[in-house]
């Protein structure tokens, strides 16, 4: 029998790698319509990547919207026990505007959530998971991770405007160190905060490098807890995952409304954005009426079409076998059968297709068999 890795594009492969990992750990898949009720993403707009959805009218005249989103129908739906934790993984496709020319397209995406009693443990699990599920698809990898517990704890001492916090958030996820530093200026913030968070912010690197410096600053108040916790979850980590995987940086940010503790983002050799991102979201389970925790990711598969671009793994068959009128069809599909017993995939042509991706040419007329 032929092996999957022969038959299976790289992204198909990916997603059943994905499943496995995530199904040996007790994750139960959550299937969903394509559409939902519009009001859940009205509600929930902030939550969004984006707030452009699409939009119908059923034919009860109830408005309907193609998911945006999966997160936000995991937690609608849930069925939390008090004591227990709910985890599930997903494998749907969302509905979003292109963030470069703003066209909707259909883009695969792979995550789990872990709903419920959340605890350090249920954490840890999920950061493993999230570094596992990189590894699933480039041993080159890294998973940034940070703790807005330690940032909430900096701008909850500033007497700042809900606008102001708003604005430092999103120059923090941009590394817009000029701006943080003006807005505190425009807001009245002492020198000695705004460089707090200045300090912050330009802070990345190995936790066993930054954790020492970060408790030595802010080691004191609301701020020394989430430093406590990021220690030990890092510490768990070093010993679960390869050496120079972890990163803590705290650019990674989310929106404080719905966001709170960890936080991560996990990169890959070969795509310049973030491939993988996650994180807890408490706030999001408070504002649906649900009295639990909740943490989770993910995995942005459209993503993996640049890589194996790049990689030169993006063929679409090992061999293009161009025949003539003057070769009879029997011999041309026997040759094709011959061929993929030997292992290949095969597209037969008249003449070579602009835009076909293949590893070798092959002529009817020659007598040898395709080699790679």
């Amino acid at each position: 029998m032929k092996e999957w890795s022969s038959v299976l594009k790289n992204e198909e492969l990916a997603v059943l790698e994905l499943r496995r990992l995530y199904r040996e750990r007790g994750y139960a898949q959550f299937k969903m319509s394509k559409f939902e009720e519009y009001e859940l993403y009205v509600r929930n707009k902030n939550f969004l990547v984006s707030d452009h959805v699409i939009t119908f009218t059923d034919a009860g005249g109830k408005l309907m919207a193609l998911k945006p989103d999966v997160t936000l129908s995991i937690v609608k739906n849930s069925k939390l026990q008090a004591g227990c934790v709910q985890r599930l993984y997903y494998d749907e496709k969302v509905y979003r505007a292109s963030r470069t020319d703003h066209s909707f397209r259909e883009i695969p995406q792979v995550g789990l959530e872990c709903l419920g009693d959340i605890d350090d443990f249920a954490i840890l699990e999920v950061l493993t998971l999230a570094a596992k599920s990189l590894a699933c698809i480039s041993e080159d990898y890294v998973l940034d991770i940070s703790h807005l517990g330690l940032l909430s704890a900096l701008l909850d001492a500033m007497p700042l405007s809900d606008t102001a916090k708003d604005a430092i958030v999103s120059c923090i996820g941009e590394k817009n160190l000029h701006g943080i530093l003006k807005i505190c200026e425009d807001e009245g913030i002492c020198a000695e905060q705004a460089e707090d968070l200045r300090a912050l912010v330009s802070t990345y690197g190995p936790a066993e490098r930054v954790l020492p410096i970060l408790e030595a600053r802010f080691g004191k108040g609301e701020a020394a807890e989430a430093l406590g916790q990021l220690r030990k979850l890092c510490r768990s980590l070093s010993e679960m995952l390869p050496a120079g995987c972890i990163r803590l940086d705290f650019s990674v940010v989310s929106d404080l409304n719905y966001y709170n503790g960890i936080v991560f983002k996990g990169f890959i050799k070969g795509i310049p954005s973030g491939i993988l991102s996650g994180g807890q979201y408490d706030k999001l389970m408070s504002r649906m009426g649900k009295r639990a925790g909740a943490v989770g990711f993910a995995v942005y598969l459209d993503l993996l079409e640049e890589l194996y671009r790049k990689t030169g793994t993006g063929y679409d068959v090992d061999v293009l076998l161009l025949y003539s009128d003057a070769d009879a069809p029997g011999t041309v599909q026997a040759r094709i059968d011959a061929l993929i017993g030997e292992g290949y995939t095969v597209s037969a042509q008249k003449s070579c297709p602009e835009k076909l991706k293949y590893r070798t040419l092959v002529r009817m007329n020659e007598k040898e068999g395709a080699k790679q």
